[in-house]
């Protein structure tokens, strides 16, 4: 008598399409389709992932340019002189700084323009 896995089977085969649910035409309800569309979606939500650290990285910085050149000096510099004055503050929390706090980061711009 041949063992069947048939509870198994079709336990593993909903788990996918239901991953595969909301996807167009026979890529949510056709098995051969099914298994390649579920794949490439996770690798694609994988490479999403790493990505939105890079935009969020380029969205700091971009804010923090905005906010130094009204105080009259460049990111670089900016970043420079903190460095050189030993404060140690994420790009993250420069940028909520300078949305939230002027007075703090007018503060943090005269440090890094005095070094």
């Amino acid at each position: 008598m041949r063992a069947k896995s048939v509870v198994y089977t079709r336990q593993k085969k909903k788990k996918i399409f239901r991953f595969a649910k909301g996807s167009y035409a026979t890529k949510k309800n056709r098995w051969r389709i099914v298994i390649q569309q579920v794949e490439k979606s996770l690798s694609y939500a994988y490479t999403g992932r790493k990505d939105n650290k890079a935009n969020f990285r380029t969205l700091w910085i971009v804010r923090l340019n905005a906010a130094v050149r009204e105080e009259g000096i460049s990111y670089n510099r900016f970043i420079y002189g903190l460095k050189k004055a030993n404060v140690v503050v994420d790009r993250k929390m420069l940028a909520e700084i300078a949305v939230s706090d002027n007075v703090a980061f007018k503060q943090l711009v005269e440090i890094a323009k005095t070094v």
